[in-house]
């Protein structure tokens, strides 16, 4: 189980991270507001919202794992892309 300071840490290092793919980034994004938020609660945006609509499916994506489970994933992910790109 990852704890919040772990989370709180990876969200922090991976500002230093600069050379994500874009779906690298969405992925964060989609584990980020699942831990953070839960289950995907707004309106998907419309069409002439396209990078809002990107984020949408990816947070949708998260939909029904638990905050603590999106934590470790969002974990994860940070340190495979620190190895990856460091």
């Amino acid at each position: 189980m990852v704890s919040k300071e772990e989370f709180d840490k990876a969200a922090e290092e991976v500002k230093a991270i600069t050379k994500c793919t874009n779906d690298e980034q969405l992925e964060l994004y989609g584990w980020f507001k699942q831990a953070n938020v839960g289950d995907c609660n707004i309106a998907r945006p419309g069409m002439f919202d396209p990078k809002g609509k990107a984020k949408w499916d990816a947070w949708d994506k998260c939909k029904g794992v638990s905050s603590e489970e999106a934590m470790k994933n969002y974990v994860e992910l940070v340190e495979s892309l620190k190895a990856k790109y460091a």
